[in-house]
């Protein structure tokens, strides 16, 4: 009797997992027909523009001299703001995540804003700080007069535009970076005899070298796509401050629309690399 009872309890689980099997199908149908959306309009996009522009018109493209220029200023602009970015953003995103003082929160707030501002608003504010004059001083003056190193509508300014957009995302990954690091390896250091200095850059900064190389490249990436700052504060002249994303810009504004399409895809190219250093990186981190 009760191998019976046994059994008829295993048909009935069996049954159950069967039922709940099937009914687990509409489910992944509508979260799978929802997502896929938003994925074959970017799989659209790419095919869109490998169909429109032919490996002649691509090649014939690249060997522009303007966009020649384009390419080297935006890999020299990208690495420079990318490495500002993670040398500010390292201290910064130490101290966001260690420690509590007064006006965290609003620093906190104040990093983000960059990250939110509309683009075009930033590079308005970037152009109006270094032309209004503070108590009779006037930065771009300064630097161009004294310093003899004019900043806006100058290669520098291209940088700058790129830095402040790019150094808030690079901030955000290295505050979760040090949220995961376990601050006790710190602590025990400091109970040693350590300064808080020595602790940061002997146990905290090793620890955090992917999270920094990730940094690092998010803020390349960033900056790589930076348009509106670079447009207001620098301006898209060519053959001085001219970056792929305004050449796609300048092109379009003269009808060539092969050329914008040819730089397009060499910025898809380019993220491309990125994001696949991002997910080595990723698959480092959780392994």
């Amino acid at each position: 009797m009760t191998d019976q009872t046994n059994s008829s309890t295993a048909s009935e689980h069996r049954i159950e997992l069967k039922q709940t099997r099937r009914s687990d199908t509409p489910f992944f149908v509508v979260m799978g027909g929802i997502s896929s959306c938003f994925v074959l309009l970017i799989v659209l996009l790419l095919l869109a523009d490998l169909r429109f522009a032919s490996l002649a018109e691509f090649k014939a493209a690249l060997f522009k001299p303007e966009i020649r220029f384009a390419f080297q200023l935006t890999i020299l602009s990208c690495t420079a703001a990318a490495l500002l970015s993670i040398w500010v953003a390292t201290p910064l995103g130490y101290l966001l995540a260690r420690y509590r003082f007064p006006g965290r929160t609003l620093v906190d707030t104040i990093v983000d804003i960059p990250i939110v501002l509309p683009p075009l608003v930033l590079g308005l504010s970037l152009l109006i700080l270094f032309h209004q004059p503070f108590f009779g001083w006037e930065i771009e003056e300064w630097f161009r007069d004294d310093l003899g190193f004019p900043i806006t509508y100058r290669w520098p300014a291209v940088v700058l535009a790129q830095f402040s957009v790019a150094c808030a995302f690079a901030v955000r990954t290295m505050r979760v970076t040090f949220d995961q690091i376990d601050p006790r390896a710190e602590d025990v250091a400091r109970t040693l005899g350590c300064t808080r200095g020595q602790a940061f850059l002997q146990i905290a900064l090793p620890q955090a070298w992917r999270g920094m190389i990730a940094a690092t490249t998010i803020a390349w990436a960033r900056a790589l796509g930076e348009f509106g700052p670079i447009l207001v504060f620098a301006g898209a002249t060519r053959m001085r401050t001219e970056v792929l994303s305004t050449t796609v810009f300048l092109e379009l504004s003269i009808g060539n629309l092969d050329a914008a399409v040819a730089v397009s895809l060499l910025m898809v190219a380019m993220a491309v690399v990125v994001l696949v250093v991002l997910r080595l990186l990723g698959t480092g981190l959780t392994s």
